[in-house]
């Protein structure tokens, strides 16, 4: 059979090849095209955006953090100061395994289980790119000797940085606060800007309600990084503007006789200026170290803190309110003869009870058989009950509510630290806003000597004393003295606020109460006569009792059968010198009993502290 042949068709192999060449030259002229667009879009039209990417990545804005003002008190004693402290920091997300790091750093430096237990915490609570504080306050043999392996911990540093520090301790703590980390809720409000590289702020006392002067302004510099992020060089910089230096009225060593002589008691103390509102004694008992929180205090002891009965964290002085007992007999006297209702040589005869009409009720004096003839300075000298029930019924609640309310009772003193409460001064129109409830004739003469409704702070009632030494001069209480620039050493110092004087008919009326607080004091027949003794000046005050419960109408009050925090509380106003007062105060003893007895002593030093010792 024969065989078949093919013939190549040349031309039309020739054809599809030349096709072929031509749509691959197309193809590839396209993608050159694009490839050249692209350049084009990159090199030229998206030249800056890129560039300022490209400069990121090698140049980083690392914020400096400004000092912190330091606290003085008035005669320069320093109560907050900065130290030097080296920290162990840690970023998680720079870490390989964190459990070994964390068992490999705690062979080289000592590391405690509370410090692990605040730094899982922290760690939850911050980004993993951030650094979290593991160890404060290395020592230098620490640093040295994590220096020498710091190659075997990427992710770990140390860091140095200024940590603040209460040298006094307990003294004065619910004045001055303290700074702690800042929390989540914090900086969500905060100015982001300003408080970079900042991670503790003012929680409570005067850091926090100067803040903003004592943190400063923070600063920023530009510096190239290389690409394991390590700094090259600093490209720009803005420095930081420091913190101010804040003064404060507080004079240290009357404020360390205060709470030395409130001892174990718990209590409050407050002494203040009543012309200028300088506030020199801000004590309440007990206290609390404010050092550990500013490390991060541990959990456990935070929690014996908070729930310990004696209430250390708590701030008596301005956020305690008790009943103010006989203490308000003196503004009384004033009310009465401001409205008329009594003259001061008025008598009347105190048999150790009062009766309303057509009440069988007995409303008891605290002395059983009573005091006799009294007018009101022997009624404010001996601290007659009944001549206050009977003056209280005279002048009915609302005068009575409305007059207090002058004085300032009942509202906030305007003082310069957060948390403040307002006292309550009961009236008829409160009652039934409050309670849906009449007022009754019996509530108005349980007001009438402090008790019932009636609610006042230490700090109001060293107000209210101020404003009784004055003539009814009114002045907001206030703990700073000034601000000090620290690269100038130029003081601004803080002006007093002047309030509404309280207005009376007859100046004379304040005489008439005055003379029967300087009685309390000076005349052996009153209840605080003890504390003239060898006094130098003349004290005028008024002692108080408030009762924890009330007592049943054939009851009788025996302290020593009573649990200890059931026991009155004892209470102490007084300004000296009697006839230009320059310091005005309020004592509260919490379940001490007699205010004669247990708050009158404790005035004693503070005035020889303020007045003789030390007369700033």
């Amino acid at each position: 059979m024969a065989r078949r042949i093919t013939l190549k068709d040349v031309i039309r192999e020739t054809e599809v090849f030349s096709g072929r060449v031509i749509f691959a030259g197309v193809v590839i002229g396209v993608l050159a095209l694009a490839l050249v667009a692209r350049l084009v879009y990159l090199q030229i039209v998206s030249y800056d955006h890129f560039q300022t990417l490209s400069h990121d990545n090698r140049v980083t804005i690392a914020p400096i953090t400004p000092t912190r003002g330091l606290i003085y008190d008035r005669n320069g004693v320093v109560l907050a100061q900065n130290l030097p402290s080296f920290s162990l920091e840690i970023t998680p997300e720079r870490v390989g395994n964190l459990a070994t790091t964390l068992e490999a750093l705690g062979k080289l430096i000592r590391i405690e289980p509370i410090d692990l237990k605040r730094f899982e915490k922290l760690r939850k609570q911050i980004s993993q790119f951030k650094t979290v504080p593991l160890r404060y306050r290395l020592s230098e043999e620490e640093v040295a000797r994590f220096f020498v392996r710091r190659y075997q911990f990427p992710g770990v540093e140390i860091r140095a940085q200024l940590m603040r520090h209460y040298p006094l301790g307990t003294t004065a703590v619910h004045a001055i606060g303290y700074v702690a980390r800042i929390s989540e809720d914090e900086q969500r409000q905060l100015d982001d800007s300003n408080y970079r590289g900042t991670d503790q702020i003012g929680k409570v006392g005067v850091e926090r309600w100067y803040e903003d002067d004592l943190h400063g302004v923070t600063g920023f510099k530009e510096v190239e990084t290389n690409a394991s992020g390590r700094v090259i060089r600093v490209l720009a910089q803005t420095p930081p503007v420091p913190g101010k230096n804040l003064h404060l009225n507080i004079d240290i060593r009357a404020q360390q006789a205060a709470e030395a002589a409130l001892g174990k008691m718990r209590g409050a103390v407050v002494a203040m200026n009543p012309k200028t509102g300088e506030v020199y004694v801000l004590a309440s008992t007990p206290g609390f170290d404010p050092n550990p929180f500013v490390l991060g205090i541990d959990s456990d002891e935070y929690s014996a803190l908070s729930t310990s009965p004696d209430q250390p964290l708590f701030n008596r002085a301005i956020r305690g309110r008790y009943p103010p007992g006989s203490t308000i007999k003196p503004f009384m006297g004033l009310a009465g003869l401001e409205y008329d209702v009594m003259l001061p040589t008025k008598e009347i005869s105190c048999n150790g009870g009062y009766n309303l009409k057509g009440d069988p009720h007995r409303y008891r004096d605290w002395r059983k058989h009573g005091h006799g003839i009294v007018n009101l300075r022997t009624a404010i000298r001996e601290s007659c009950d009944v001549y206050f029930y009977d003056l209280a019924l005279n002048l009915g609640i609302d005068r009575m509510a409305e007059f207090m309310t002058k004085l300032g009772l009942g509202n906030k003193t305007g003082i310069d630290i957060k948390g403040e409460v307002a006292g309550l001064v009961p009236s008829r129109e409160w009652k039934m806003r409050a309670r849906r409830e009449a007022w009754y004739p019996g509530e108005t003469l349980i007001a009438g000597i402090g008790q019932g409704f009636n609610l006042t702070t230490p700090i109001q009632l060293a107000a209210a004393a101020g404003t009784m030494g004055t003539f009814g001069q009114r002045v907001q209480p206030i703990l700073a003295r000034a601000l000090q620039d620290p690269l100038t050493g130029d003081m601004e110092y803080f002006q007093p606020v002047k309030l509404a004087s309280v207005p009376m008919v007859n100046r004379a009326n304040w005489d008439q109460a005055i003379k029967g607080m300087i009685a309390v004091v000076n005349d052996p027949r009153g209840t605080a006569y003890r504390l003239s003794v060898g006094a130098k000046y003349t004290i005028a005050g008024k002692t108080g009792t408030a009762q924890v419960f009330g007592l049943r109408q054939d009851e009788t009050y025996d302290k020593d059968k009573v649990d200890e925090r059931l026991r009155d509380h004892a209470l102490f106003i007084s300004f000296a010198p009697a006839e230009d007062p320059r310091v005005a105060l309020s004592i509260i003893v919490e379940n001490g009993g007699s205010g004669g007895h247990s708050a009158a002593p404790i005035a004693r030093a503070i005035f020889d502290q303020l007045l003789l010792v030390n007369p700033s």
